[in-house]
Parts: C-alpha cells; sequence; structure tokens
C-alpha cells in the first residue's frame, strides 16, 4: 500500500508496529495463548469472602485506557463483555526493565489492539471487579482505528450508526455497537431450537445439492451458472422441495433441512438474494396437522430464545401463543376488500385488479392475479400470526387439491406482522395431476412469466412409484429471526448482507497524466497530488495552481517523500495542460 494512501492514525500505527519490530516485539505470535476465563466468567464467580484471590488469564481488545503515570487502567473486551484490568508499572516489568510499561503500554499500543493479560482478580477501591495484571502479552497490532463510541448522561456520541457502513463492515459493527452481537446468538437459539424440536419427533435432518441441473420446488428466478467438465448449465438451489419428497418416497418417515437458497430477484428490507430456508416433510400427515405442529413449534421458539410468548417489533406487540387463527384465502380477500373471488375466470379477475387499482401485466395467469390482489389488500393486515388457508388451485403447482373443493388445494401461508413467514401444502402425490400441473406452469412461461415452474421429469418419475400422503412446510429463518430479535429488517440479522458495489473514487493512472500534461516529471507527484483531492486530470484543470503548489509542497515535506520542491509556474502549466 502507497504511505501516502494511510490516514494520520493509519500511518502512526504502522510506525508503532515497526517500533515493536524493532524492539523484538512480535506483534502476530503465533503461540498458543492459554486463556482460561471471560468477562462474565469472571463477574459470576467472584466473591469478596474468597480465602484466595483467582489467578486468571484473559485475552480481548483495549476499548479505552486511563494512564496514570506508574499505574493504568485498561478496558478489555472479550467475547462476553468488558472487564477492567489494572496495570501497575513494576508488576509487569519486574526487573530493571520497565519498556514493556513505559514505551509499548504507554506509547506503542492503542485502542483496538488485541492483549493477554495474566493476573489474579479483585475489587478495586470504587468497587468494580477487576484483573489485576502481572504478566501483558501483545497478540495482535490494530492498524486501523476503531469508530470510538462515547456515551455521557445517556447520550450517544460518534456512533457508528450509518447503515451501509455497518452491513459492509460488520466485524467493525460487531466490536463497537451493544447489542449487534445478542441478535445473533439469538439467530443460533432459533435454530437450536428448531432443530431440537424436529429431532425430538424423531424427524432427520439431511442434506440435499445446491446445484441443481432444474430449478424447481418454487416460482422464482434462478440464478445461472455452467459446469465446464459436463459443459451443460447449473441453476443455484431456489429450493430443496422436490428432493425433499424423492426421501420421503424412498422411505423416510420425515426429512426436514436448513438449506441456502438463491433468488434472483430485487433486495429491500425484508429480501435478499441467498437467504435460509427452512423445509420440513413428514410422510402420513396433512396440512391441518402441520398447522397444529407449526404453532406449537413456535411458540416454543419464542419461549426458548425469549422467556416469553410474545416479542416486540417496531410498533407492534406479536404474540406466539397458539393456536393461531385460520382464514381461507378467498375469506380473506372478502374481508378486506369486499370482493368474492369464488369461480372467477381470468378476465373477471383482471376486472377486479383493475377496479381496485391493481397494476397486472398480459402475462399474469389466474394464480397470480389472485396473488397479486391478496399481497395489495390483504397480507399487510394480519399482524398477529394467522394462518390464510385453502388457495386456489392455480396459485400452488405442487399442491394437493382440497379433499371438499377440487378448485382450491389445501395449503396454508403463515402470515405474520404483514409478511408471509411459513408455506405448506399437504403435499400432491398423483404423478398425473403433478404432470398437468407443471404443464400448465409451462404454458404460463410461454406467455412470458420467468418465475413459472420447468417440468421436472424424475420428480414425476419419483412420484409414479408412490409417494405416501405427505405434509410439507417451509419457513424463512431470516425472517423468523427478524421477528424473534424485534427486527425491521433483514440485513439486520445477516452477518453479511448482499450489498451493491463499494463505491470508489476514480483515479486516472500516473500514465494517463503524463500523456496529457506531456511531462514524464509529474508522474512522482501523482501520489501526492491525489492525497491533495486531484484525482484525474479533469480535477487538475479545475485546480487553483498556487494553492495546489503549496498544498503538494507541503504534503512532500509532511510525508517525507523526497521529491525535488516544484515551482509554482510548473503546477500553473500543468494545470493549463489539463484545461486543453
Amino acid at each position: 500500500m502507497n504511505p501516502l494512501e494511510l490516514s494520520e492514525q493509519e500511518t502512526i500505527r504502522r510506525n508503532s508496529l515497526a517500533a515493536l519490530r524493532q524492539m523484538g516485539i512480535e506483534p502476530y505470535p503465533a503461540a498458543l495463548y492459554p486463556v482460561d476465563a471471560n468477562s462474565a466468567d469472571i463477574r459470576a464467580n467472584f466473591s469478596d469472602e474468597a480465602e484466595e484471590l483467582r489467578d486468571v488469564c484473559v485475552a480481548g481488545r483495549i476499548m479505552s485506557r486511563r494512564i496514570m503515570g506508574k499505574a493504568s487502567f485498561v478496558e478489555l473486551q472479550d467475547s462476553a463483555g468488558r472487564i477492567q484490568v489494572y496495570v501497575a508499572r513494576d508488576e509487569i516489568c519486574p526487573g530493571e526493565d520497565k519498556d514493556l510499561y513505559n514505551v509499548v503500554f504507554k506509547k506503542l499500543l492503542d485502542i483496538g489492539d488485541i492483549v493477554g493479560f495474566k493476573g489474579f482478580v479483585f475489587r478495586t477501591q470504587t468497587g468494580e471487579i477487576s484483573v489485576h495484571a502481572k504478566e501483558m502479552t501483545l497478540l495482535s497490532k490494530s492498524l486501523r482505528p476503531l469508530p470510538v463510541v462515547k456515551v455521557k448522561d445517556g447520550k450517544t456520541y460518534d456512533s457508528f450508526d450509518d447503515p451501509e457502513l455497518r452491513y459492509r463492515r460488520r466485524y467493525v459493527d460487531l466490536v463497537v455497537n451493544d447489542g449487534v452481537k445478542d441478535i445473533f446468538i439469538k439467530r443460533t437459539g432459533v435454530y437450536n431450537s428448531m432443530r431440537s424440536y424436529f429431532n425430538e419427533h424423531g424427524y432427520m435432518e439431511v442434506e440435499t445439492p445446491i446445484l441443481q441441473s432444474i430449478p424447481g420446488g418454487a416460482a422464482a428466478r434462478p440464478f445461472v451458472t455452467h459446469h465446464n467438465a459436463l459443459d451443460i448449465p447449473l441453476y443455484l438451489r431456489i429450493a430443496d422441495e422436490l428432493y425433499l419428497k424423492r426421501l420421503i418416497v424412498g422411505g423416510f418417515d420425515g426429512v426436514y433441512e436448513f438449506s441456502k437458497n438463491f433468488r434472483n430477484e430485487g433486495m429491500d428490507r425484508t429480501h435478499n438474494p441467498e437467504f435460509t430456508c427452512m423445509e420440513i416433510y413428514v410422510a402420513y400427515k396433512d396440512y391441518n396437522w402441520m398447522m397444529t405442529f407449526t404453532e406449537q413449534m413456535l411458540e416454543r421458539i419464542c419461549r426458548d430464545v425469549n422467556g416469553t410468548d410474545e416479542v416486540r417489533v417496531g410498533d407492534n406487540t406479536i404474540s406466539f401463543k397458539a393456536p393461531f387463527p385460520r382464514v381461507t384465502m378467498t375469506q380473506a380477500i372478502k374481508d378486506h376488500t369486499g370482493v368474492d373471488i369464488t369461480g372467477m375466470d381470468e378476465d373477471a379477475l383482471r376486472k377486479v385488479c383493475k377496479d381496485l387499482g391493481i397494476e397486472v401485466d398480459a402475462s399474469m395467469g389466474k394464480g397470480k392475479l389472485i396473488d397479486e390482489i391478496f399481497g395489495e389488500k390483504c397480507e399487510g393486515c394480519y399482524i398477529q400470526p394467522t394462518f390464510i388457508t385453502d388457495y386456489p388451485i392455480e396459485m400452488s403447482p405442487l399442491t394437493k387439491r382440497h379433499r371438499d373443493n377440487p378448485e382450491l388445494t389445501e395449503r396454508f401461508e403463515l402470515m405474520v406482522n404483514g409478511k408471509e413467514l411459513a408455506n405448506a401444502y399437504s403435499e400432491l402425490n398423483d404423478p398425473i395431476d403433478q404432470y398437468e400441473r407443471f404443464v400448465e406452469q409451462m404454458r404460463l412461461s410461454e406467455k412470458g412469466d420467468d418465475e413459472a415452474m420447468i417440468i421436472d421429469k424424475d420428480f414425476i418419475r419419483a412420484l409414479e412409484y408412490g409417494m405416501p400422503p405427505t405434509s410439507g412446510m417451509g419457513i424463512g429463518m431470516d425472517r423468523l429471526v427478524m421477528l424473534m430479535t424485534g427486527q425491521t429488517t433483514i440485513q439486520e440479522v445477516l452477518f453479511f448482507p448482499q450489498m451493491r458495489p463499494e463505491k470508489t473514487v476514480k483515479r486516472d493512472s500516473a500514465e494517463r497524466f503524463a500523456e496529457a500534461l506531456a511531462t514524464e516529471d509529474v508522474k512522482d507527484w501523482v501520489p501526492l497530488l491525489n492525497k491533495a483531492g486531484i484525482n484525474t486530470v479533469a480535477d487538475l484543470a479545475a485546480a487553483n495552481p498556487a494553492k495546489l503548489q503549496q498544498d503538494i509542497c507541503g504534503l512532500n515535506k509532511k510525508h517525507k517523500a523526497g521529491l525535488k520542491p516544484v515551482s509554482a509556474d510548473t503546477v500553473a502549466a500543468w494545470v493549463a495542460a489539463a484545461a486543453q
């Protein structure tokens, strides 16, 4: 890296790094460091009545320091929180050489450095449980300064709260912002609770392919890649449904998978192109059983993670106390629009959409039109967990026909906080009916619907061997974690959400400057021009020659670049040439 591209703080830290090495101290040691305690453990197990002081070995990141002559205090942050460390010169430097304290600790260490201390636990005169350091070891030198978030009188200053920076630099977000790590700890708790629930019922966790020759199991636009050895296109998984049902055909009574799915669609506050979905399939069950199974599961997860069956999301308090209300799709639309869509054909549904002010296009079939009506007028109304049931058959190509009405399917979606959380069926196991549904999806594809399903002939073949009556359910894990942690955007519950490419400053090369100015002499000055804010020839053309000459000569001296000072006339000639 060009030293001129560094900030003043970054330059100071690199100088400290070099000084440490000159003293024979390795800033990034390879040896194991025998940590045996953390901040939470120390506080939980401390007793003023203990007969002996507890020896500990702790390590973490320096978050603040108070240097007071021969003794200092350090606030050390580890994975469990923060703990104060008392550092006395004569304790960590028992011999004649005091450089470890006077030079290393006081001058060469910085906020953000990772340091280890060996010592004993005690309580200070002000009552704070602390570690009295006997030994200090530098474990990792930080070369970039952390944002220093200050809290005074309940107010936060210099907070690291820009969402784009937080998501791009999650590693910094986790270090400096309280509560962020807790979200992800709860995320793991959600997974653990759900996995335990399934395992207790005797169902088996499995893995299915991510690279697939046919993107099946959902109506979505896939990512496409190419397999060089086989010379065939492959698709990143949009759903694992069809593979899991193949396993039910193979004889498993219940299988589930936490799958990474990929959909080449938009990004917003509740959608990320890469997301986690859990799908479970259980033989000899139907969607009525699955509703009960699902609501009991969610009530348990909420209690396991939050200690209660209620969560607060924005202005809404949501209760996961089972049972949840059940409302049919047609009744929901009638309740919120006054329109009964029962028996309507495609033309009638188009008119309803027009009357309701819902935009549609020619590629949309009957199922998509109904989906648009529900999405626009009904979905956001269901804040408390509610099962929307009995979808029209055109909306559900993988679902069994309703036992009482062949125009409907045995399907439910669980709505929570105005969004779909779970989707479940009595699975279609009639291979002939399934094939006809796939054919209808291909007809929609020919009309321009790029989310229509492709015929999966191998899946049809599997059904022809016979699949028992089965119920399946899929749940968006990222949305579930949002609910259980009270977050309103999906980016808050993903460690590294997909982001647009980071904007970078456009810079002309040294060769481009030399060509435009017709002189090779400018090449050595380009890094200093960049430091002064002149990144392109066009920037140079708009510069004030006198000021620019002062700036770059000052930077030359400050950064000890060693260049022969350039005259005001020369800089003026550069500016004039750039403007031509």
